[in-house]
């Protein structure tokens, strides 16, 4: 690979195709070295065909496709595993890359042999890794395993202990191959978190099936199907292009196969209707509460050892999410009435405190929250040292699809654009929803009604109807 320090671009691919020589049979290898004019005792499979983009510094760019459309092909490339058939890449920075689950460790060394060994490659000096090595068992998490051999981990340690050397090494360049999918989701959020901070200064290339996830972390994104790149572009728009293709819609591809963000249209003017929390009732959650695919989950309590920071003039102390009566929840369906309280303890005098919460799904993406400051409820008085501020939420809960979500927590003093962060902690609460009817989005919403009818096109508005159904 080349490198051009002057150039905007981090990455830049021109022309790049990759073609793979598949042999049906080990003879068919020594035939072609033997008689390499006479014949062809192979067959040719393109895994990338003319691909060309580029990928500016302090941009996260994210590549999707279906498998087999050569995206970690792509990526081994401009790593500089696999070398192009035709065409080139460039990069300017140190890489870091996080492929396929193993790579570039060694199964029979342990843990921090493999450290030192994968942060060397990556340019670090034996030194430099003696000095980091508190940091990157501290980010991994995986306790005294870091002395066992790898090929005794899981799935999950080997991306912990991968991305925490990763982390580590004063990459200009992070490329990351879908190895997020893997793993708890405390630690996903913890990686998202990462990668949301090094975007501020740094350069992201990213694969995942994960639309959702391409969304909230990359600016641009590329797709590609069968080798050939399809599109470029603003990330949403080509993440919805290429949803709509595979549940069989067509896309129209500019001739310069790059598209841009469509400009939403306005909001409408209006006030905006009331609902009460009472009224939020899912006529299919007496259903699920009482057949075997409710969501029958462990109580949902409170851990102060998450991940944390502030000026530490508060300490948050206790989290509690409940029903109405103060119940701790044990399965969720969505749309009860539900209690957040969050409870803190004064260490310094707060002028105006302010508690807030954030529901993340496994991405670290925010579903929703609130603050007492927004709902304009403040103290007549500051709170003093060794005082308790106790604040309540009660909201609807909406339905969680599959899946395991986190419950941020945060006290701060001043106002919503001016304060001071004394407490925010990450992953307070963890919730889990094992079954839920909610099929597509991030979220579900408890429906008011559902109506199903069928009538008579001819017959007048007023005229009787043939109910098929009716669900209310």
């Amino acid at each position: 690979m080349s490198s051009d320090p002057t150039s905007g671009a981090a990455i830049t691919v021109e022309g790049l195709k990759k073609v793979f020589r598949i042999y049906e049979r080990p003879r068919d290898r020594i035939l072609q070295l033997i008689l390499p004019g006479k014949r062809k005792f192979y067959r040719e499979f393109q895994a990338l065909d003319d691909v060309s983009f580029t990928v500016q510094k302090g941009q996260a760019v994210g590549i999707i496709g279906r498998n087999g459309s050569g995206k970690s092909t792509l990526l081994q490339m401009i790593c500089g595993i696999l070398h192009p058939t035709a065409g080139k890449v460039s990069c300017s920075g140190r890489v870091a890359a996080l492929l396929e689950l193993g790579a570039g460790f060694n199964p029979d060394f342990t843990g921090r042999e493999n450290v030192y060994m994968n942060a060397t490659l990556l340019g670090l000096t034996t030194a430099a890794v003696d000095e980091r090595m508190d940091d990157i068992l501290a980010f991994a998490e995986i306790g005294d395993f870091i002395d066992h051999p790898v090929k005794t981990y899981s799935s999950g340690m080997f991306v912990r202990l991968a991305f925490a050397v990763m982390a580590h090494v004063d990459a200009e360049i992070l490329i990351i191959d879908e190895a997020l999918a893997v793993g708890d989701a405390a630690f996903g959020q913890k990686c998202m978190r990462f990668l949301r901070r090094f975007r501020e200064t740094g350069t992201i290339l990213f694969v995942s099936h994960d639309t959702a996830a391409v969304i909230g972390l990359c600016d641009r994104a590329v797709w590609l199907d069968r080798g050939k790149m399809i599109i470029e572009g603003d990330a949403k728009t080509v993440c919805e292009a290429y949803y709509g293709h595979l549940f069989g819609g067509t896309v129209e591809t500019p001739p310069e196969k790059t598209v841009e963000a469509i400009t939403p249209s306005p909001a409408p003017e209006g006030p905006r209707p009331k609902v009460r929390a009472e009224d939020w009732v899912d006529g299919r959650r007496e259903w699920i509460n009482h057949s075997s695919l409710r969501n029958d989950i462990e109580v949902f309590t409170f851990d102060p050892s998450g991940t944390d920071f502030g000026a530490g003039g508060a300490e948050i102390e206790d989290v509690r999410l409940t029903d109405d009566d103060g119940h701790p929840y044990a399965w969720i369906v969505g749309g009860e009435p539900t209690r957040l309280r969050v409870t803190v303890r004064v260490r310094d005098e707060l002028r105006s405190p302010i508690i807030g919460f954030f529901v993340k799904d496994r991405l670290g993406q925010t579903l929703f929250g609130d603050n007492t400051f927004m709902n304009e409820k403040k103290l007549s008085k500051p709170a003093l040292p060794g005082q308790i501020l106790e604040a309540n939420f009660r909201f609807p809960m909406p339905i969680l699809p599959p899946g395991t979500y986190s419950i941020a927590v945060a006290v701060a003093d001043g106002t919503q654009t001016d304060h001071v962060q004394h407490h925010w902690l990450h992953d307070a609460v963890m919730v889990k929803s094992h079954v839920s009817h909610a099929t597509a989005g991030l979220v579900g919403i408890p429906m008011f009604e559902v109506r199903f009818e069928c009538h008579d096109p001819v017959a007048s508005p007023s005229s009787s109807m043939d109910k098929v159904g009716i669900v209310d």
